[in-house]
């Protein structure tokens, strides 16, 4: 691990409950206190059992010495998002259209790296071979999300109204079994449910990356107060983000084992998500003119009062000025 000059820390007021940390080995921050009695601890929320969201666990063998990390964890993106912008916790690692609903709401939300892409998939009974097989089936999505933009752009790019899908709005966690008890022919969702259900016999209908939004999903975010107090730390997380990001993407088997690990989940579930989640941390104009399309969109339908420019929601300083992974 290349060293780094130890960020200037602050106290964290955090009073979450914070899960334990697991991570891929690498080389653990040594731990040195910090002057003045300052902890060193920053606080990251990201949701739980989700792979694509796993880097904030491996975090801490990459920090600066002196620095310490508390994962947090929670059950949706806007909590996250919310827990950010309240101020419990310093960073999030969270889905794209959290932080597009914060800005367009006004929120002090920022974008300051991204965090994974893809993580979705449209799948279904394997007599739904196209997507104009969907047509009169009953699909299951999850309103208000990025994969309920994927479905409505696939359908469009292929001819068919939404309309002519009976549509049900359905937790995350509850897509697999619904398809699996036969209550819906196929769903839009993020993983883990496609991988459960391939698994179970579904098979991918078609791609959901083939629009303007393509694979853009998760991205690490602070407020601008933070990178207006302390921008060293901002740098240090984004330094740390990108190197456990990196640490992803050089060994699959060890993030799925490590995620196996941190959440009890099935390897084989894990792997077979693994194989639809590209880890990243940059910013450029393909990631911005994806984040732009999906504000459009979420706009388009009436979740965003606004379509924020990439410009108002992603600070791509830190990244840019970052050595980490080259």
């Amino acid at each position: 691990m290349t060293a780094r000059p130890t960020a200037r820390l602050r106290p964290t007021t955090a009073l979450l409950a914070v899960a334990a940390l697991a991570g891929l080995g690498g080389c653990a921050a040594a731990g040195a206190d910090e002057p003045d009695g300052a902890t060193g601890t920053v606080t990251v929320g990201t949701l739980k059992g989700q792979p694509h969201l796993f880097a904030p666990f491996l975090y801490k063998d990459f920090l600066p010495d002196g620095m310490e990390v508390e994962v947090v964890q929670f059950d949706t993106s806007p909590d996250i998002k919310n827990a950010v912008v309240s101020g419990n916790v310093d960073f999030g690692v969270t889905g794209v259209p959290s932080a597009l609903s914060g800005v367009a709401a006004g929120q002090d939300v920022v974008v300051v790296a991204a965090a994974a892409d893809g993580g979705s998939n449209i799948v279904g009974t394997t007599d739904i071979t196209s997507v104009a097989d969907l047509v009169g089936r009953t699909v299951g999505y999850p309103q208000g999300a990025s994969q309920e933009i994927l479905l409505r752009l696939t359908l469009e790019e292929h001819g068919v109204d939404i309309e002519e899908l009976d549509l049900v709005n359905l937790p995350f966690s509850d897509m697999a079994n619904a398809l699996a008890s036969g209550q819906i022919d196929a769903f839009a969702s993020a993983e883990l449910g496609p991988s459960i259900a391939m698994l179970d016999g579904a098979h991918q209908i078609v791609s959901p990356y083939d629009t303007p939004v393509g694979k853009v999903n998760i991205g690490l975010v602070t407020t601008q107060r933070l990178i207006d107090s302390d921008p060293e730390l901002v740098q240090a997380v984004v330094d740390t983000h990108i190197e456990a990001t990196e640490a992803m993407l050089a060994d699959p088997e060890a993030w799925s084992s490590g995620v196996v690990e941190q959440f009890g989940l099935d390897a084989a579930v894990v792997d077979t998500a693994i194989g639809n989640i590209w880890p990243r941390w940059s910013l450029d104009a393909e990631y911005r003119a994806q984040v732009e399309a999906l504000a459009e969109q979420m706009h388009g339908l009436g979740y965003l009062d606004a379509s924020p420019t990439a410009d108002e929601v992603i600070d791509p300083t830190f990244v840019e000025s970052s050595t980490a992974g080259s």
